[in-house]
């Protein structure tokens, strides 16, 4: 964990319909000083969107080579690269080339739309990227629900996720933009 990092622990209820997948998980999260709040819930939507044993949360906005989260197989060969914000042309192929799997969560008013413009025509090559964008408003909401001690219920379906804190719930819209 980075030197500095403000800590935060968090249980999630996931109820995946899509996947069929019902499970909790229990975690340790460090966010680094240069990380917003919005960024590292974003890191946990990702985790929940595709929660798995093997999933893990890489070393920080600090570790150039790693992803925000992978998961790896038993003999270390990367199956899920997850990476959040606007990543250059060349960090995404040599993600999609390291990995079977490749996913960004793309995120900023209209920055995100920007980036998208000027990225795709590129990107539209790359077979195993897949590129989702979330609402600004919907992290926001998101990051206000960051706590030092976290106990979030996750629902997903159909592309749309609920999350709820117990105080108050949201609802979140995923926009596909590749794959």
């Amino acid at each position: 964990m980075a030197s500095n990092a403000t800590i935060y622990k968090a249980v999630l209820q996931i109820a995946d319909m899509d996947r069929h997948y019902f499970q909790d998980h229990a975690f340790t999260l460090a966010r680094h000083p240069s990380e917003t709040e919005e960024r590292m819930m974003v890191r946990v939507l990702a985790f929940a969107l595709h929660a798995n044993e093997a999933l893990s949360f890489g070393r920080g906005v600090s570790t150039e080579d790693e992803p925000a989260l992978w998961q790896r197989d038993f003999t270390g060969a990367i199956d899920l690269w997850i990476e959040i914000g606007q990543p250059d042309e060349k960090t995404l192929r040599q993600a999609c080339g390291r990995s079977k799997q490749v996913i960004v969560y793309v995120c900023g008013a209209r920055s995100a739309e920007v980036w998208w413009a000027s990225q795709s025509p590129s990107l539209d090559r790359l077979k195993n990227l897949a590129v989702t964008l979330l609402p600004m408003e919907s992290v926001r909401a998101l990051a206000g629900m960051a706590k030092p001690t976290m106990q979030l219920q996750w629902t997903i379906q159909d592309g749309h996720l609920w999350i709820a804190d117990g105080a108050q719930t949201h609802h979140l819209e995923l926009q596909r933009l590749k794959g």
